[in-house]
């Protein structure tokens, strides 16, 4: 069996949740999406919803913390720690910890996002990996197909304009 960035392990598979899309713009621009606070905020949860905050802390072991407002007014937090940054190629962030390698109550996924270059446009990818396969199979029932193709869909409209 061959190994590498690509091969997932049966175990991690059955916890993983993928979405991939190319995107007409360059992946610099996707990436910056992900990374300047005042971009995220303006795609980054499925209208209605709305992020009315996004401190971004881009490093290795740098904290985020992105709310999420839904349509009554409550809002999701959503803290988390970049495990790994590779500028307009990869980034890797995790909610096991909530800031300065502080662990969270109850850790639920790594989002691993990678942009590669398709001529001018960008191979989108969001991997996210859940802790248990319950954990996956909730985040799969409370809308990540819909959610998150929503949002990629406002990524991709939001990098058309910038």
């Amino acid at each position: 069996m061959s190994s590498g960035p690509d091969t997932v392990p049966a175990s991690v598979s059955d916890r993983e949740l993928v979405l991939t899309r190319i995107i007409d713009a360059p992946r610099e621009k996707v990436y910056r999406a992900w990374t300047d606070p005042e971009l995220l905020k303006q795609w980054f949860a499925p209208l209605p919803y709305t992020t009315p905050v996004a401190e971004l802390d881009v490093r290795p072991g740098g904290s985020c913390l992105v709310v999420m407002r839904d349509p009554n007014g409550n809002d999701l937090p959503n803290p988390g720690v970049y495990l790994e940054v590779v500028e307009n190629e990869r980034l890797v962030l995790t909610d096991a910890y909530v800031r300065a390698w502080e662990p969270s109550g109850k850790p639920f996924m790594t989002i691993i996002l990678t942009f590669e270059d398709e001529g001018g446009r960008t191979r989108y990818t969001a991997r996210v990996r859940h802790w248990t396969v319950e954990d996956r199979e909730a985040h799969e029932k409370m809308g990540f197909h819909e959610g998150w193709g929503q949002c990629a869909d406002q990524l991709a409209a939001l990098v058309a304009r910038i």
